[in-house]
């Protein structure tokens, strides 16, 4: 089992960590002594999971905040209230195949908007309180399932032909592709400030369970069918890639991290595999333009000398 180092001191934003492997996240992070910004969809849930926490770690410091990823608006508001330096901050939440073609607020695909557009727009926001931390991070959470991603350049709302696996392949590419493009950035301004970015491997959480029918209908036949064919994991071990990202000092600038057993599904963590679309530069460039577009989210412009 991973032990996260101590984190006395160190301010943390966790997104969808009120259940599953964003919870154990927090709740590591928390035992550790991190202050933790839970950031969540419905703040009910966030409470409970807060107090389940403090239950087990009454010193705990955590602060239950809403954002919705599928809304821009939320973004901007959640980030406009995050007061004085943030030194972690780990893109977490997110949706897995709806059945039919869904749409954010702001129109876009479900996925690519709650998945990689709402999360790219957060981290823009919150990158001058990152910069204002201390060796910042910002991890970034892909899925194995970006094995098998394309990026659609010229249709990646799904505009036709909406395929739920495929689309959700392209959002976790999306992500592992910003993770990296960020790291550049970071890199060519001189900036502390590491991203990495990490999968959970096959992890038995609700993502797979509730997120394709949104929470309001039948389980992802495909999950409930592998889940007794391969083997899987509890939340507990698969927060480990995510909590090695973002405090492990072995962790590497630009790295990816995941399980180490079976076909990255289980298993201690270790550097995952990346295939040739994963380094795709150029797209990572088009796409990060693209939801520079899309959001109205740009990188802080360096101050003058």
């Amino acid at each position: 089992m991973y032990v996260v180092p101590d984190q006395t001191g160190r301010r943390a934003i966790v997104t969808g960590a009120n259940s599953g492997t964003g919870r154990e996240a927090t709740r590591r992070l928390a035992a550790a002594g991190a202050e933790v910004i839970m950031a969540v969809r419905t703040p009910d849930k966030g409470e409970l999971a807060k107090r389940e926490i403090l239950a087990e770690h009454p010193h705990a410091r955590l602060e239950v905040r809403r954002v919705d990823l599928a809304d821009l608006a939320s973004v901007r508001a959640f980030a406009d209230g995050v007061d004085g330096p943030v030194d972690l901050l780990f893109n977490n939440a997110g949706v897995m195949t709806p059945p039919e073609r869904i749409e954010t607020v702001d129109g876009f695909e479900l996925q690519f908007g709650s998945n990689f557009l709402g999360p790219f727009a957060l981290t823009m926001h919150l990158l001058p309180a990152l910069l204002a931390g201390s060796k910042p991070r910002v991890v970034t959470m892909s899925s194995g399932v970006a094995n098998f991603g394309r990026i659609r350049i010229d249709d990646p709302q799904w505009m036709t032909g909406y395929r739920p696996g495929p689309a959700y392949a392209q959002s976790k590419l999306a992500d592992l592709l910003f993770a990296r493009r960020l790291a550049r950035v970071a890199t060519e301004r001189g900036w502390s400030l590491m991203s990495v970015a990490a999968h959970p491997g096959f992890t038995r959480t609700n993502l797979q369970t509730a997120g394709p029918s949104l929470g309001n209908g039948k389980p992802n036949r495909v999950f409930a069918v592998g889940s007794r064919i391969l083997p899987s994991q509890l939340p507990a071990e698969g927060a480990e890639p995510m909590l090695f990202a973002g405090t492990s000092p072995d962790a590497r600038h630009g790295g990816y991290y995941g399980p180490s057993r079976f076909m990255e599904l289980v298993g201690p963590t270790t550097a995952a595999r990346v295939n040739r679309r994963m380094r795709d530069d150029a797209t990572g460039d088009r796409l990060w333009e693209m939801a520079e577009r899309l959001t109205g989210s740009t990188l802080p412009v360096p101050a003058a000398a």
